[in-house]
């Protein structure tokens, strides 16, 4: 093997190492607490920004979305009333 190949192979051993602790910390400190349901649930409307038919719906959303279409302004991007 050249020199440059060993180097190669070396910075992509690390890199491969590196991104399987960070799997392991993703595994550890997302995906279990998810699965184990810790934390609190996200309100109705978490941000307060947020104007869309998608956040006037519940969590989880009904069979029948809106029983009658509601009314939008000119943008159609908030119900009106």
């Amino acid at each position: 093997m050249a020199g440059d190949t060993r180097t190669t192979v070396a910075v992509a051993s690390v890199g491969a190492f590196a991104f399987g602790l960070a799997q392991v910390y993703f595994f550890f400190f997302i995906v279990l607490p998810t699965m184990r349901g810790k934390g609190e649930p996200a309100g109705q409307k978490p941000w307060e920004a947020a104007e869309g038919l998608e956040w006037e719906v519940p969590s989880p959303a009904p069979f029948h979305t809106f029983e009658t279409p509601p009314r939008l302004n000119a943008a159609a991007n908030k119900v009106i009333g």
